[in-house]
């Protein structure tokens, strides 16, 4: 039977805490709740729940377009708030993934695509920040490696005005569902 799963799209620190060098601030802040909860009930499903997190170097070439964030190993890269306590306690759950990326889209240069497929994956929702950026580029990649797509409107958030344009384009585009 295949399986669904749910990408959690860079809820670090650095893009959500109201400190963070990019972060989408409260509105990213609100979407945490809705998302643990969703991400509970994924596991408890039999679904997989995917941490997907933007990882850089101290001195990425990245930089020259982006302030530094989400460094490894700082602080500042890891899971924001109720999210790294639901992590802390679930990451040993076979149907748990935590993938690090270095591109918006969370499927290059990763494995994420073929772990999902050796979980029987054929579907994935997100859910996340940036709407208009990690989350839409990650769908781009969802539907290029052939899963099925579907976004949380209530799991993502941003800090420009273009959301509601990035979500009906994820429609348009890939087919996206998107779910209330």
């Amino acid at each position: 039977m295949a399986k669904e799963a749910l990408l959690i799209v860079d809820m670090s620190n650095d893009f959500v805490a109201d400190n963070g060098t990019l972060t989408a601030g409260k509105p990213a802040q609100e979407i945490v709740p809705f998302i643990k909860d969703l991400a509970t009930r994924f596991l408890a499903e039999g679904n997989v729940v995917a941490v997907t997190m933007d990882e850089h170097q101290p001195n990425d070439p990245h930089f020259e377009l982006w302030p530094p964030h989400n460094i490894v190993g700082t602080e500042a890269q890891q899971l924001f708030g109720e999210l790294y306590d639901w992590f802390q306690d679930n990451k040993d759950h076979d149907n748990v993934i935590y993938t690090s990326k270095t591109n918006y889209n969370s499927f290059f240069n990763t494995d994420l695509a073929q772990t999902l497929r050796n979980s029987g994956v054929d579907k994935v929702h997100t859910v996340g920040v940036c709407t208009d950026i990690c989350v839409y580029l990650t769908v781009a990649g969802a539907d290029a490696e052939g899963f099925k797509t579907a976004t949380h409107k209530r799991g993502v958030a941003t800090f420009t005005d273009l959301g509601e344009t990035m979500i009906n384009h994820m429609k348009l585009c890939f087919h996206t569902e998107i779910i209330e």
